[in-house]
């Protein structure tokens, strides 16, 4: 199934995203692309997390909104994607929030994969207020409950 997303280009740096894999095996999330250089400060100081421009806006429609995930290959040198909840319908420029955990700093140019863009169909929930929740086999357990 494809998802007609209107796209607008508000910066000529900006690239579509585009997945990298198409077809019965493709991927589940697209690229997205820096529009401008950024430099991420070193973790702790100001300016290691950043809003990083992709010089586009992007129209959902209103049964889809996205999420925004990290790129293996950034993640594995430390930098991460924060706040990536885009709603369909919101139409300002779409910016990932990336942070630098490291203790140098990144750069990153124009035309480099920041990100992915994961489409998500909208399910709003009804919330209901009860007094006891039914029983399950793991309970109350949390973080570590499994033993691992």
């Amino acid at each position: 199934m494809r998802v007609p997303i209107r796209v607008k280009r508000l910066h000529s740096a900006a690239q579509l995203p585009q997945y990298s894999h198409s077809g019965v095996w493709g991927d589940l999330a697209a690229d997205l692309y820096a529009a401008e250089g950024v430099v991420l400060a070193p973790a702790g100081e100001p300016g290691s997390t950043v809003a990083v421009p992709t010089g586009l806006a992007m129209e959902f429609p209103s049964t889809h909104g996205a999420l925004v995930e990290d790129r293996s290959g950034l993640a594995v040198r430390g930098v991460t994607t924060l706040a990536g909840v885009i709603d369909p319908g919101y139409r300002g420029e779409l910016r990932i929030v990336l942070t630098n955990l490291n203790d140098a700093p990144v750069e990153l140019v124009a035309g480099d994969r920041v990100a992915q863009l994961r489409i998500v169909q909208r399910i709003q929930a009804q919330f209901e207020e009860v007094e006891e929740l039914m029983e399950a086999p793991r309970g109350t357990g949390g973080f570590g409950s499994t033993g691992r």
